[in-house]
């Protein structure tokens, strides 16, 4: 049967999380989906995990071996992967029942390549239900403008885009640890139409001692993300710069005047 959907799975020593990973695509009952993984070489017991499943589930393509870090291991995942429709779920998330067969059916009318957008749970370090994220202004324009919480997936396990589309933007940055999602984005929104679904497809679980976790408690994570939007702003035609500068100027004055409302309120009150 011809492969239509491609998940694909970085990880490394989370044996913690891999077998529920692994289950969650299995309950997705979707025959022309495969789920690829690409584990960075762990010791701590996943390879035996991924090994036993794959040897009874033929939809599981997987590999073992050091890699330069999570861009590279995604890298991977994609020359691996036999799809049109890519996504990606890191070990630790999951998605929704049915997600794969809905994207199937909405990749059907949609023209290749285009990126597909939904909403995401987030879920807090003690399982509890944090927010949703609901990227329903996602663009290059407000990414540019730092509207993170309006515009941006918080999860790629709630988006999916045809795989021709690193045909264009090409692969990830194998030198972005951190940030590969946004900038993917970035890249991404400049070359292909966005569409976004107002359905949750992703669950993503801000967990203690992550990347983006410990990059949030430090303070960097702000920093890191205004680097990349600014390398990608300064590779803009120059209307296009113009605008983002003239809408940057407007958005912080509007905020500038709601916190002194807020205060004004506050000492009223």
């Amino acid at each position: 049967m011809q492969i239509t959907l491609s998940i694909i799975t970085p990880a490394y020593n989370a044996a913690k999380f891999i077998e529920f990973c692994i289950n969650n695509v299995i309950s997705q009952n979707c025959p022309v989906a495969e789920h690829v993984i690409i584990d960075g070489g762990s010791t701590d017991g996943s390879v035996e995990v991924i090994r036993a499943y794959a040897e009874k589930y033929r939809h599981i393509a997987w590999v073992s071996e050091k890699d330069k870090g999570q861009s590279d291991a995604m890298n991977k995942g994609i020359s691996m992967a036999k799809g049109k429709i890519l996504g990606f779920l890191n070990a630790d998330d999951f998605y929704e029942p049915n997600v794969f067969n809905r994207i199937l059916n909405i990749m059907k009318t949609t023209p290749s390549p285009t990126l597909v957008v939904g909403n995401c749970n987030v879920w807090d370090s003690t399982g509890k239900f944090w927010f949703k994220s609901t990227p329903s202004k996602i663009s290059l324009t407000n990414l540019m403008l730092g509207k993170f919480l309006d515009a941006f997936p918080m999860n790629p396990s709630a988006y999916f885009y045809h795989a021709a589309l690193h045909q264009i933007i090409g692969l990830y940055d194998p030198e972005e640890h951190f940030g590969m999602d946004v900038d993917f984005m970035l890249r991404a929104l400049q070359s292909a139409p966005v569409k976004y679904i107002d359905e949750t497809w992703g669950n993503y679980r801000y967990l203690e001692g992550t990347k983006t976790f410990e990059d949030d408690k430090t303070g960097e994570n702000p920093r890191r993300l205004k680097r990349i939007i600014s390398r990608h702003e300064k590779r803009l035609p120059a209307t296009k710069r113009v605008q983002i500068a003239v809408l940057r100027g407007f958005y912080q004055l509007m905020t500038e005047l709601k916190l002194q409302q807020g205060a004004l309120l506050k000492r009223v009150s």
